[in-house]
């Protein structure tokens, strides 16, 4: 192996990290978002909760629908090139949903965000295959989830803060700009892999042979992907317990605190605020540990059943404000954040060009569960909605909200089934 300048090395791949993850950062802020705004949002647009559910998960149809194209995009063109595009396209789609005057223009708007957000993090776990050792992918996946976390974080407390200073629509606009300026960013900085700036790759600078390019067409690495039977326990792993809780934390557990146990939006955005920090710590220590046991399968499956006990637990447990409550949100976040080991699982059951892909499919799960999560959470209260509006924002019960919390039961139940479908791959590619 040639020599090389370490130093200039590491600072590179950490600049790209970090351009990479402040793009992320931002996705994570628009997945959480409409939660702190939900109240505004139905009294700009005149909508239930049906509607709300559905606007809110416009940015998760399109999501899903383009998490195997992002691979395609990320094992083909690159990194550098898809990020750059779907920052653009994101913060275009911002700047409409915080002009937008009706519905439709707002769900334009939420769509587009959606669209170009979607390439962001396959995006960067592809950029993480090539310039980080896969004996730390764990661990370097957990911290991608950690930070990629603080937008969520952002989108809870501090944004109902921000909420006193600046209108939603503002807020949204200002968004927008920051995406395209990270676009011009990553276009500028961003590479592909180490061999663009001169480096030897990283598996040559641990003695290994460099990873062999694949000659055929994408067309038959995507159909070999989704052959792949070791792949698709962890699709249906992330579609029970990270889209139920995106759908949760993103949407409805401040409606549910709110309207069931009178909290303000602030008081409530403390809860989701506690679960999002504590997912992202889940993230972070399921990766640690894992690498170090040099085992997935289970991790994966610990976190399944902690996760389906808390379900349980928001159904019968007598819980409230306070102390309890808000150790239940944080178990519920701590526990699903085990899910990120999934991505690592996916990368070790494929082959290391089709990385991106493979995890694509996974991420497909996730955003797939989270999609149908939050319209159906709003069809099944609006089931059994008596139709009280005040001030023309309907008013939903506790038996309403009970509805849906059978539903987050049911798909925590469907990641534990998954879980033990899952192949252990001892941290080596399979």
């Amino acid at each position: 192996m040639q020599n090389f300048d370490q130093a200039r090395f590491e600072r590179t791949r950490w600049t790209i990290y970090s351009i990479l993850i402040a793009a992320y950062m931002l996705v994570f802020f628009h997945r959480f978002a409409p939660a702190m705004v939900s109240a505004e949002l139905a009294e700009a647009f005149g909508i239930t909760a049906a509607a709300l559910g559905s606007l809110s998960a416009m940015y998760f149809y399109i999501y899903t629908v383009m998490q195997m194209p992002a691979g395609i995009l990320a094992d083909t063109l690159g990194s550098r090139f898809a990020v750059t595009i779907g920052n653009v396209v994101a913060g275009s789609g911002s700047i409409i949903f915080g002009l937008a005057d009706t519905l439709a223009t707002a769900s334009i708007g939420r769509f587009l965000v959606g669209l170009g957000v979607s390439v962001v993090f396959v995006g960067l776990m592809k950029s993480n295959t090539v310039w980080f050792s896969s004996r730390k992918y764990g661990s370097i996946s957990g911290l991608t989830l950690l930070l990629g976390n603080m937008g969520a974080i952002a989108a809870t407390g501090p944004l109902a803060l921000m909420l006193l200073a600046v209108d939603w629509r503002t807020l949204f606009v200002a968004l927008g700009i920051v995406a395209i300026g990270l676009a011009l960013l990553s276009w500028w900085l961003v590479r592909d892999k180490p061999e663009q700036l001169g480096f030897p790759s990283v598996a040559e600078m641990e003695g290994l042979p460099p990873p062999q390019p694949r000659e055929q067409h994408w067309l038959r690495d995507l159909g070999s992907v989704l052959k792949n039977r070791k792949l698709w326990p962890g699709f249906v792993y992330d579609f029970g317990i990270t889209g139920s809780l995106f759908g949760m934390l993103g949407l409805w557990a401040v409606p549910l605190l709110r309207d069931v146990h009178g909290l303000t939006r602030g008081e409530a955005s403390v809860y989701t605020t506690l679960a999002t920090v504590a997912f992202a710590l889940g993230c972070l220590i399921a990766g640690n540990v894992s690498d170090r046991l040099g085992r997935r399968r289970p991790i994966l499956q610990g976190g399944a059943l902690a996760y389906l006990t808390i379900c349980l637990s928001f159904l019968f447990l007598p819980w409230g404000p306070g102390a309890g409550g808000m150790a239940l949100f944080v178990m519920l976040g701590l526990s699903a954040g085990c899910f990120v080991v999934a991505y690592a699982h996916a990368k070790e059951v494929a082959p290391v060009a089709l990385s991106g892909m493979a995890i694509a499919l996974v991420n497909t799960g996730l955003f797939l569960g989270t999609a149908l999560f939050q319209p159906l959470f709003g069809w099944a209260m609006d089931l059994g909605w008596s139709g009280q509006l005040v001030a023309g924002v309907p008013v939903y019960e506790a038996s309403d909200y009970q509805r849906g919390l059978w539903l987050l039961t049911g798909f925590a139940a469907l990641a534990m089934l998954a879980s033990t479908r899952l192949v252990e791959t001892r941290c080596r590619h399979i």
